[in-house]
């Protein structure tokens, strides 16, 4: 994967920790399987727009967060 996706998961994975959300509490906001979340965290899958603006809500950050 590229060092973009690589960024978005580690930036993924901060917040939710920040924040202390689970992966299991993030997988249920996007209608996936908690190890969606961790391979979009662990950069071996590739997100989609839609994907990325529903982790943002999910987050409740502002989209730019995510690549920060």
């Amino acid at each position: 994967m590229t060092d973009d996706v690589k960024k978005l998961g580690q930036n993924i994975k901060r917040i939710r920790i920040k924040k202390n959300i689970t992966q299991v509490e993030i997988a249920k906001k996007l209608g996936a399987d908690r190890s969606f979340v961790s391979n979009l965290e662990n950069a071996k899958t590739n997100p989609t727009l839609a994907t990325i603006t529903n982790l943002a809500k999910a987050l409740n950050v502002p989209i730019d967060e995510l690549f920060k």
